[in-house]
């Protein structure tokens, strides 16, 4: 067994109670899939992207830590604005100060903000646009149609964003996915930035046929393939950061291939962790605990299942860098 690094060696020491404890059970059981020839799906809610998760989710994916991701569309595209335009980011540290006013000076300048950071709208989306753009019009004339993920995919191979880089690409976890071609899916792409503005392409005409983008019931069809094919020879975990639609479309797979294609006899997921400060509440399911999906056919009792209530941004790094054995 690989010695564990330092980082490792400080959590396995000092976190061992509450949350940090229930952070190192879900570690160990991670690695412990992986040990036993288990497949890892995570999930990206928020805006872990512009958190810069990439640091530390891109060399997972590079180490076959991670076999499957399912993200937001705004997850999609920001790993990509922050390799494009990183220095045009604006931190803002007094965001919870901000009035009205600072939020419209915000908006004059073009900054987008999230949370503490600001996107550059000229020196990231803008950018972001016209090179999608290209590829989406060119998909078009062949008659070719791709999910929003592969078409990223495809301009980032062809190193259409590599003279605009402004981070160490290594630092990219879409790149590292592009470069592994992992399977993916992005549930609700239309409302992201991209999306919205691949809405006003068709609306303009400029794209004519608004299926060149494949989204919605094909990528649950795509996905419910690769899980089919891929239990059939290992047991697949479910890493969920955050809540909504980036983790609830995707752990849906298994009771819809179970109950809806009668496919009875494949795996349930064979390990669940949650990173999440939502708070367990009527009807919300980024609260839900692990043991409600249980009653949906999603994972069975004997499922490792952990809820580590926390700030992802603290904790998901963490958890990958022990993962890695730094």
């Amino acid at each position: 067994m690989t010695t564990k690094g330092p980082i490792s060696q400080f959590m396995n020491h000092h976190y061992r109670h509450f949350n940090a404890a229930a952070m190192m059970d879900a570690t160990h059981a991670y690695e412990a899939h992986l040990a036993n020839g288990g497949k890892m799906m995570v999930t990206l809610a928020g805006a872990m992207s512009t958190a810069e998760l990439g640091l530390t989710l891109a060399e997972m994916i590079r180490n076959d830590k991670v076999h499957a991701i399912s993200c937001t569309g705004a997850n999609l595209e920001e790993d990509i604005y922050n390799l494009v335009a990183h220095d045009h980011y604006e931190r803002v540290p007094n965001y919870r100060s901000l009035t009205k006013a600072d939020e419209q000076d915000l908006y004059d300048r073009h900054l987008n903000r999230v949370t503490d950071t600001c996107i550059p709208e000229e020196a990231a989306m803008r950018k972001i646009w016209s090179i999608m753009a290209d590829e989406w019009k060119e998909a078009e004339a062949k008659g070719e149609r791709c999910f929003p993920h592969e078409f990223f995919f495809r301009a980032l191979k062809k190193g259409k964003f590599t003279p605009h880089a402004q981070i160490d690409p290594k630092d990219s976890w879409m790149l590292a996915a592009a470069e592994k071609n992992i399977p993916m899916v992005v549930p609700g792409w239309e409302d992201s930035t991209l999306g919205n503005m691949y809405a006003s392409f068709c609306m303009r005409g400029e794209v004519k046929n608004v299926h060149t983008v494949r989204t919605g019931i094909e990528y649950m069809t795509y996905l419910a393939d690769w899980y089919m094919k891929t239990a059939e020879h290992s047991s697949i975990g479910f890493f969920q950061i955050g809540g909504g639609i980036a983790g609830d479309f995707p752990i849906c797979v298994v009771p819809m291939i179970r109950q809806d294609l009668e496919k009875d006899d494949i795996r349930l997921w064979g390990y669940f962790c949650q990173i999440s400060d939502s708070t367990t509440s009527y009807g919300s399911y980024s609260g839900a605990v692990p043991n409600e999906k249980i009653t949906w056919g999603k994972l069975s009792q004997e499922t490792p299942s952990f809820i580590v209530e926390s700030d992802a941004t603290i904790v998901a790094p963490l958890m990958f860098a022990h993962i890695l054995g730094m």
